[in-house]
């Protein structure tokens, strides 16, 4: 007869859990699938830029220009705009230039950016109410471009302009 031998109740210790393709692949999959879901949920953080450089305008006030003198020794600016193209408590969106003019009060000219600082689309009208982005329903101030509706958190670009007579052109 043979002898009884006790069971073994014990794993060697120099074998470890493997990682098996299954689970390696689902991991890489997650990380695939997660990455951008969290993108899409992260906001913007400012990092949307004007294409014709009205971020890089501070103005360092306000950059109404009515009035302005030296706007011949500005460079060669070519006018884009008439002002009589901007109505008085609203304003007009000019794609070609980037820009949205708006003329809060008579004689009064603001230029902003045309790039919603919320997902960077361009706005496309003016009323009354202030500049609209059509994206996501941000609205903006014709006189401060600071947002008053919509997701957007920050002021669209600043962008300083010259009137000389009827003609509105960049400063």
């Amino acid at each position: 007869m043979s002898q009884p031998t006790e069971p073994r109740t014990t794993r060697p210790t120099d074998q470890r859990p493997t990682l098996s393709r299954r689970h390696a692949l689902g991991g890489v999959a997650g990380v695939g699938l997660g990455l951008p879901l969290l993108a899409a949920c992260g906001g913007d953080d400012s990092s949307a830029t004007d294409p014709a450089g009205g971020f890089g305008d501070s103005g360092g006030g306000s950059p109404s220009a009515a009035g302005s003198e030296g706007a011949e020794g500005s460079g060669g600016s070519s006018a884009f705009a008439s002002t009589s193209d901007v109505p008085v408590g609203s304003g007009a969106v000019f794609p070609d230039e980037g820009l949205v003019v708006t003329q809060p009060t008579e004689g009064e000219f603001l230029g902003f950016s045309i790039t919603c600082t919320h997902q960077g689309c361009p706005v496309d009208s003016v009323s009354d109410a202030g500049i609209s982005c059509p994206c996501h329903g941000s609205i903006f101030d014709l006189s401060s471009g600071a947002p008053t509706a919509g997701p957007a958190t920050s002021a669209l670009g600043s962008v300083s302009l010259t009137v000389d007579g009827d003609e509105i052109s960049r400063a």
